[in-house]
């Protein structure tokens, strides 16, 4: 445990932005997988999980969560997957 006051408040500020990024991380993979499994299923709702997720990725690289290069990565191969 630190003894400085300034670094006693930097444990407490990363530990609410650790719970913010892991929250947004879980929501992410989250709607990935509701996605995917939609699209294998061959369900009605196919491009609104697609959308949602293609969304959510967009979201998490304005919160700096992924790189731009990883969320193109993703969301083309979630949109290659749902064309077939």
């Amino acid at each position: 445990m630190p003894n400085i006051k300034s670094a006693k408040k930097r444990v407490k500020v990363i530990a609410v932005k650790t719970a913010r990024n892991k929250a947004a991380n879980s929501a992410l993979k989250t709607s990935i997988k509701k996605a995917n499994t939609a699209i294998e299923n061959n369900a009605a709702d196919k491009e609104q999980a697609v959308r949602a997720a293609v969304s959510s990725i967009d979201r998490a690289v304005s919160k700096g969560l992924l790189h731009k290069n990883t969320a193109a990565r993703k969301k083309s191969a979630l949109v290659r997957k749902a064309a077939v």
